[in-house]
């Protein structure tokens, strides 16, 4: 099923928040990436050489219209790429962070099968956590990589995006 899940995420497709539930309720744990599938070099090194995560809760601030970006740190394990990535909040209360392990790299996306973190923004109290894969992609020739599953917490649509 897993790889099933991250194909159709490659294709394009999306699934639910929990994509690793099992018709008893129960949580299926996540095997490990065992190696990162790269089909474009360039891509890789753009992400290896990123300029910082956004969530767009936190990254217009104090100054208006200043926009301050998180940091993104990828690292090789062995045959497999391993992001992590937090935006915070000038107080530090609110933040976004992405954390795992890229299963697939093209041209135009990414899969990261990890974990994706919002808390306290863009309300105090708001606490959302998404397991499994995800696809981030780049379209209109943007200058990022765009989470594509927008409203996978509570309807509110977060973009969160990774620049190069």
């Amino acid at each position: 099923m897993r790889v099933a899940m991250i194909a159709a995420l490659a294709m394009g497709g999306a699934f639910a928040a929990n994509a690793y539930a099992q018709p008893d309720g129960t949580a299926e744990a996540a095997a490990p990436v065992a190696q990162t599938i790269v089909h474009d070099r360039a891509a890789l090194a753009r992400l290896r050489g990123n300029s910082g995560i956004t969530l767009q809760w936190i990254s217009f601030e104090d100054p208006p219209n200043t926009v301050r970006r998180g940091h993104v740190t990828v690292t090789d394990r062995g045959d497999t790429i391993h992001i992590n990535g937090v935006h915070r909040s000038r107080d530090g209360g609110a933040y976004v962070e992405v954390d795992g392990d890229i299963a697939e790299i093209g041209t135009d996306y990414f899969i990261l099968d990890g974990t994706i973190t919002i808390h306290d923004t863009p309300d105090a109290g708001r606490h959302c956590v998404k397991t499994g894969p995800s696809r981030f992609g780049v379209t209109q020739n943007r200058r990022y990589w765009r989470l594509r599953e927008f409203e996978w917490c509570d309807g509110l649509t977060d973009y969160i995006d990774i620049y190069f």
